[in-house]
């Protein structure tokens, strides 16, 4: 099986390639796009700022090789989010996969921090990506922005209010968590995207 890693100007590449290689996976980081067209599966993993990115996947014609990939596709935080349509993080027009806004996180108490970081659970959870789980599972967030509960929500997570922990649509498939740094219940679901057919 052939796994590829988009490879552009975001963090966070390097160690969903780890994740793997404790799966057994040998996955190719790569910006080539006939090589994105030909993997089995793709990852869109990603730390950053949603505008800056933007402007480079558009620079470099990554955008719409995104969206014409028809194999199992995995996005991963900003890689989620940027398969969105729209970010308030530098009012950024993105890539519209899943038809619907990233906000940014509004402190309703002392008590809320912005950003949303650490583990928390996810639950209604919805997709393939989550076979097996059977119960709330704590996986671990990292973010300052989320995407609203919505027709795509494949997992939600409460954090201030409810939110879009993961989305699916046909072939897409994205968390806002980091499945690589979510140990064991992290493992499994990056294990089941590897499986989808």
């Amino acid at each position: 099986m052939k796994v590829a890693i988009i490879k552009y100007n975001a963090g966070n590449i390097h160690s969903v390639d780890c994740a793997l290689r404790r799966l057994g996976v040998e996955a190719v980081i790569t910006a080539d796009k006939e090589l994105l067209r030909t993997a089995d599966k793709v990852i869109f993993p990603g730390v950053g700022e949603a505008e800056t990115t933007m402007n480079h996947l558009k620079a470099t014609g990554m955008d719409e090789l995104i969206k014409s990939l028809r194999q199992p596709v995995l996005g991963i935080c900003l890689g989620m989010q940027l398969m969105c349509r729209y970010s308030e993080e530098g009012e950024a027009d993105c890539l519209g996969i899943f038809d619907v806004s990233v906000k940014r996180f509004v402190s309703q108490r002392q008590e809320d921090k912005v950003p949303h970081m650490g583990w928390n659970t996810i639950e209604q959870t919805n997709s393939e990506l989550f076979k097996g789980f059977t119960h709330e599972e704590f996986v671990y967030f990292v973010h300052s922005f989320y995407v609203p509960v919505c027709e795509f929500t494949s997992a939600q997570t409460n954090y201030i209010q409810p939110f879009s922990a993961a989305l699916h649509k046909d072939n897409f498939y994205a968390t806002q968590f980091h499945p690589e740094k979510s140990g064991e219940a992290g493992e499994r679901i990056i294990k089941n995207f590897l499986e989808l057919r």
